[in-house]
């Protein structure tokens, strides 16, 4: 600052929403594509590949949105095909409340994963037109994992996660 001659740092103006907040919805969409392969004796679910495409208004900063939406594509095959809370109901507490009982996605569980950004120029939101992306890339994961199994399998599974046990229940 007192190399550009500055004591205090500010803005010029403040945003503020006006009724334009209340006219319009600004959400951030996005679509999920997943392919998968269901081994036919053990019924192991494992991902080859998935494509996560998603409009957030201006991207600012690519690679961080690119990490974002990853990141939620990777919590999301968690929940679709691992992660479970298990409930000891005669004490009421979680059983499996640690990282080494419960069971995340490690880089072996994960496909070929690809993220398509698509900017959008969206006036209404805010000045500058961008959007949060925040943990948006984990919506739809779990039900686009769980249409491919029945694409592979003819099983409509409804329960997360979806487990070897659960597919070899269903198709007898």
């Amino acid at each position: 600052m007192a190399r550009h001659g500055l004591t205090e740092l500010g803005a010029e103006g403040r945003y503020q929403p006006g009724k334009e907040v209340s006219r319009y919805a600004s959400y951030a969409f996005g679509a999920r594509f997943v392919e998968v392969a269901v081994d036919a004796d053990t019924c192991e679910v494992r991902v080859r590949r998935v494509v996560a495409t998603q409009a957030a208004g201006r991207i600012i900063n690519t690679t961080t949105a690119r990490s974002q939406v990853l990141g939620g594509v990777v919590m999301g095959l968690g929940q679709a095909l691992m992660e479970r809370t298990v409930l000891d109901h005669h004490v009421g507490r979680i059983t499996n409340q640690n990282a080494a009982d419960y069971v995340m996605p490690v880089m072996a569980d994960v496909g070929d994963l690809d993220v398509v950004l698509v900017e959008e120029a969206d006036e209404h939101v805010n000045p500058i037109g961008v959007k949060g992306i925040a943990e948006v890339g984990i919506v739809g994961v779990a039900a686009a994992v769980a249409n491919a199994v029945f694409n592979a399998t003819g099983a409509r599974l409804r329960n997360l996660p979806i487990t070897p046990q659960e597919l070899v229940a269903r198709l007898g």
